[in-house]
């Protein structure tokens, strides 16, 4: 069953995505050659707790750190720890912030240091296609549109989406109905309504769409061993259109 939210519920959810945005920026920010995912899991939980929310990430069905760092062909789901990126890598942070018992969820790929030409097209297009998938978040399209939508954009490009990992509605848990591939036809699914909010998360290989599970547990890897970039914004359906929640003052739109 699909949660539609009232709109103090949607501003709650709005308040825990203006910590996020923020805490993302900063780690953008702290992203160079050297650092070390568990300094950014440090930097991202003093943050999120200083303004008043709680790492969602942290402890939720075990995870032990307050983000997930995913460097070149880990997918998602990175645990920080003592890897150092390099000059060259393409790293993925994914951040959860609860406040006031609602979550916002958001991811972004940060380049580190000079990228090659086709690590940047990765991340371009990824970003290209959620946002090809968060305009189609209106009332009376189809869940299938959005899904589409991301897809078309990806593979376009001679891209993969990965398609054993999903987008997913958002609000009072991290993870609620309904599950959003990003593939699909259009047309297809639940119609959307006002008050539905969701997480539109891309997650875009270079090369094919399989992936595997490391041994901890957690982070997932493209099986080719292929550069993979993931992009997310929690997204709420509203009478004006797709409202962004997550929106980082650094994104120009």
């Amino acid at each position: 069953m699909i949660i539609r939210k009232s709109q103090a519920e949607v501003a709650r959810i709005a308040a825990a995505g203006r910590v996020l945005a923020d805490c993302i920026d900063l780690l953008a920010d702290a992203v160079r050659p050297g650092v070390t995912t568990e300094e950014l899991d440090r930097i991202a939980e003093a943050f999120i707790r200083e303004r008043g929310g709680v790492p969602t990430f942290l402890g939720y069905r075990g995870f032990p750190r307050s983000i997930c760092a995913s460097p070149n062909d880990m997918v998602v789901h990175g645990i920080p720890g003592k890897h150092r990126v390099a000059d060259g890598d393409v790293l993925s942070l994914d951040v959860g912030v609860t406040m006031d018992g609602f979550v916002a969820d958001s991811a972004i790929s940060v380049p580190v240091g000079a990228v090659d030409a086709e690590a940047r097209r990765l991340m371009d297009v990824t970003r290209e296609s959620l946002e090809a998938g968060l305009a189609e978040c209106r009332i009376g399209r189809r869940l299938g549109d959005v899904s589409h939508a991301v897809q078309e954009v990806v593979e376009a490009a001679g891209f993969s989406v990965v398609r054993s990992l999903v987008g997913h509605g958002v609000g009072r848990t991290m993870h609620e109905d309904p599950q959003i591939p990003n593939y699909g036809e259009p047309g297809r699914g639940p119609r959307l309504a006002e008050g539905m909010v969701f997480a539109i998360e891309p997650m875009v290989n270079a090369g094919g769409h399989e992936v595997y599970v490391a041994d901890d547990g957690w982070g997932i890897y493209t099986s080719d061993g292929s550069l993979s970039a993931h992009f997310e914004h929690t997204v709420a359906v509203t009478r004006n259109g797709p409202k962004v929640l997550t929106r980082r003052r650094s994104e120009k739109m």
